[in-house]
């Protein structure tokens, strides 16, 4: 899978005035010395009077415990704010030294933060950068007897119809779902919402052609088609089929068994590559959302966890979940306008130090089955169907009270993290560091995680404790993070757009607001789906939510079913509120 943005000449990247991607190396001597340092910085959002940036840094040199990378900026650039490293600035010379969590630097290891900054006139990217006091150069150092480039040569990476964009959200138009939009139309209020973006689900064999006398993915991709005109179209699907599928729910199991590889296989992934490959759509940018719910349980939900449950057992002794992603990604990522993004859970699921690495290398093996490479996978998501919160402004991880952690929290409970957003950006780091591309793109699906209306806390709870100022101050009003079907309170969160944070290519809608998570009992279906207690407003719990109270809304129906109460409650809760 071709990134545009990997693809850089040091002769160009420095242009006066640009923002974009400037890569920096040092070269001991002139020749075939090695690079002690790279460093790629990237303007990631820019609105004319202000910015936010990624920086990575690779040390090519011996390696370090702690690093400082320095530079200077040539115009009126003030850092404000930063993530993963504390910046510090001096007129125009800016410091970023490592957290305590991220200053172990091996040799040719590498370390990622971000920063946002504002600036009046122009943005251009700094010249140079020095890591630890050694000064990385542009150009990487040249061999005096090589001959002089050629302005004229054509670039080593040309564009053509095959190369993916950097972002495919970016500038481009993203596709509104007909039947979401209907249901959504008809809701009392919801013609303000019902031409936001949603994602297609594609959870069985029959949703291919058209389930239930529905939309099938050629209707969809054509409808894309009607509603692109001139400009760029990204359509979301979401690829949702493995056999034995989402082992730790039962709402949500499909109609594949266990074993049931090759159907996966031959009756869904190859018939949807198929479609997805016709040279009709080849002007669309289709995004994909592979398999979510799935690699994690793996990690979190096998024998050894007192979350652990027979089938995730029998998942992953058959390695059938890494075998249909892996196949899935390979077949998807030869289509040249595919954007495959892996679902990569939520904080409250992997946020803790047992889950997040292991989760990690569990992707990172998926991606390397069944033919796949790093190189098929464009980014991943996070918070897909799930309710965590994007940002949580009324405590930080590093708070404390009294001599108390916010970690000590019952609502953290040891967690690293409080939200999704930095959660996000961590995993991306995190995949960046196992092999993953450097410019690797995250979305976050915030359609049920805004949490407003009257529940919303204005400012931090009281400092009696640090249970009253967690509880007091989070903008997640759900009795415990693993509570993840129908939850009563929520909200709609940020609408969707491209770049809205550093090293995040979009927020997302991909779970349409309305269609339900599970029944509240069991329901006869001919669709193969369970029934999870999780879903029973009555229920009081299991290990995987505290054995507390599921939160969820009564009367719902089977999962991806309309549900009238909860769309109403969803807007009563929008943050930000709806207008």
């Amino acid at each position: 899978m071709t990134r545009t943005r990997t693809a850089m000449l040091a002769a160009l990247t420095l242009v006066a005035g640009a923002s974009g991607t400037a890569l920096a190396a040092h070269s001991a001597s002139a020749g075939a010395a090695a690079a002690a340092c790279t460093v790629d910085y990237q303007v990631q959002n820019d609105w004319g009077s202000g910015f936010t940036a990624a920086v990575t840094v690779t040390n090519n040199g011996a390696a370090t415990s702690n690093w400082s990378l320095g530079w200077t900026y040539a115009g009126s650039q003030k850092v404000t704010n930063s993530w993963n490293a504390k910046v510090s600035q001096s007129g125009a010379a800016v410091t970023a030294a490592n957290e305590s969590y991220n200053g172990t630097l091996a040799t040719g290891g590498s370390a990622s933060f971000g920063f946002q900054a504002t600036y009046s006139g122009a943005n251009a990217i700094p010249a140079t950068f020095t890591l630890n006091g050694v000064t990385c150069n542009v150009d990487g150092g040249t061999d005096p007897t090589d001959p002089p480039t050629d302005p004229t040569d054509p670039p080593t990476d040309p564009t053509g119809p095959g190369d993916r964009v950097d972002n495919p959200y970016d500038g481009a138009k993203v596709y509104v779902n007909p039947e979401w939009s209907a249901h959504a139309a008809a809701e009392p209020g919801g013609d303000r919402i019902a031409d936001q973006p949603t994602g297609v689900w594609l959870d069985r064999i029959a949703a291919i052609e058209g389930a239930n006398g529905g939309m099938g993915l050629r209707d969809h991709l054509d409808a894309a088609l009607e509603q692109k005109g001139s400009g760029e179209m990204v359509v979301q699907l979401v690829i949702y089929n493995l056999p034995g599928r989402d082992c730790s729910a039962l709402a949500s199991n499909g109609e594949l068994g266990p074993t049931e590889i090759d159907r996966y296989k031959t009756e869904y992934i190859d018939p949807i590559a198929e479609i997805l490959s016709d040279s009709k759509y080849a002007d669309l940018r289709i995004v994909t959302t592979v398999e979510i719910d799935s690699l994690p349980n793996l990690v979190t939900n096998v024998s050894g966890r007192p979350t652990a449950t027979e089938n995730c057992d029998i998942m992953k002794a058959n390695g059938n979940y890494q075998k249909g992603v892996g196949y899935a990604l390979n077949k998807l990522g030869d289509v040249g306008n595919v954007y495959n993004y892996v679902d990569a859970g939520h904080h409250g699921w992997l946020g803790w130090d047992s889950n997040f690495g292991p989760s990690a290398e569990m992707f990172k093996t998926a991606a390397t089955t069944e033919g796949a490479t790093l190189d098929d996978v464009h980014g991943f998501i996070v918070n897909t169907a799930n309710y965590s919160a994007l940002k949580e402004e009324n405590f930080k991880i590093t708070d404390s009270v009294n001599g108390t952690s916010v970690r000590q929290s019952k609502w953290v409970d040891w967690n690293q993290y409080t939200d999704e957003l930095s959660y996000a950006q961590a995993m991306r780091d995190k995949l960046v560091s196992l092999g993953f591309d450097t410019n690797l793109g995250m979305l976050i699906d915030t359609s049920r995680n805004g949490w407003g209306g009257s529940a919303r806390p204005a400012g931090p709870g009281p400092q009696t404790s640090v249970d009253a100022y967690v509880d007091g101050g989070r903008y997640d009003r759900r009795i415990h993070l693993g509570n993840w079907c129908n939850q009563s309170g929520a909200g709609l969160g940020e609408r969707p757009q491209a770049s809205p944070a550093a090293g995040i290519d979009a927020y997302v809608w991909m779970k349409p607001p309305g269609e339900s998570d599970g029944s509240s009992k069991l329901i006869d279906n001919p669709d193969g789906k369970g029934f999870d207690r999780m879903c029973d407003p009555t229920y009081t719990g299991n290990p995987r939510n505290g054995n507390n109270m599921s939160g969820a809304l009564p009367d719902a129906p089977i999962s991806g079913a309309w549900f009238s109460a909860q769309f109403q409650e969803l807007m009563k809760n929008a943050y930000p509120p709806l207008s």
